[in-house]
């Protein structure tokens, strides 16, 4: 991670890899950003606010934060693996409340692009949900993936109990065993439980891919499979 102050010498754009300090950060504001609360794919509530419908509210699910790149095909990837209930993106692990778009992209806020996935257990297991998150995206990259860069862009894993923490950990540590034997560095992955205050983006962002279908999708992984939950031995394309 560079430090601070070392922006100007490694020229345009270089400071937005490097993490703000608090009192660097933007100071955001109290309200959270206006959301349509229904999933553009399939209807369902993307929050529990009070007086929601709970169909979909996240009870009796599952809900981990993963961050992997831009979230625009990031979400799409999730709400398409079957047993994830619902999907919805945002920004998280930095220190602006409810920031916008462009304060994040500004790099001082502190946040990533994230996805937040809640999903049934007794149809899908973490295992899986881990797996997808880790053969989706070079977690090696740092502050970035591929040529998008900037803070917003880091790998991250944010667990809502500590189960979904050691399990995350583990599958780390064995997904990293399979990229030191495809010649791959090290996984920079934040894992943090708990999860830092989660904030949702704004309305155009929910589903984008959905709303777009012809819009821009960063995803792309190292092509090493990951073996947490599957059995499958290391390859790559």
């Amino acid at each position: 991670m560079l430090g601070m102050g070392t922006g100007l010498k490694l020229g345009i754009g270089a400071f937005k890899q490097r993490m703000p300090s608090r009192e660097d950060a933007l100071p955001g504001r109290s309200q959270p950003l206006p959301l349509h609360n229904a999933h553009f794919v399939n209807g369902h509530p993307l929050r529990d606010d009070a007086g929601s419908p709970p169909a979909a509210g996240f009870a009796g699910l599952e809900v981990i934060d993963l961050g992997l790149g831009c979230f625009w095909g990031a979400e799409r990837r999730f709400w398409q693996l079957p047993g994830v209930v619902v999907t919805a993106v945002g920004y998280q692990g930095g220190h602006t409340p409810n920031p916008t778009y462009e304060e994040v992209c500004s790099g001082l806020t502190g946040h990533t692009e994230v996805v937040r996935v809640a999903f049934d257990p007794a149809r899908v297991s973490l295992d899986t949900v881990l797996r997808t998150f880790w053969e989706s995206h070079d977690p090696t990259q740092g502050m970035r993936q591929g040529n998008d860069r900037g803070t917003q862009y880091r790998s991250a894993i944010y667990c809502h109990d500590p189960a979904q923490y050691a399990a995350a950990i583990a599958s780390r540590d064995a997904y990293q065993q399979r990229l030191h034997a495809a010649g791959l560095g090290e996984i920079t992955t934040e894992i943090v439980q708990p999860a830092p205050p989660f904030y949702y983006a704004e309305d155009y962002h929910q589903q984008y891919l959905a709303k777009n279908p012809g819009g821009y999708c960063g995803l792309g992984g190292t092509g090493v499979s990951c073996p947490i939950g599957a059995g499958v031995p290391a390859q790559r394309s």
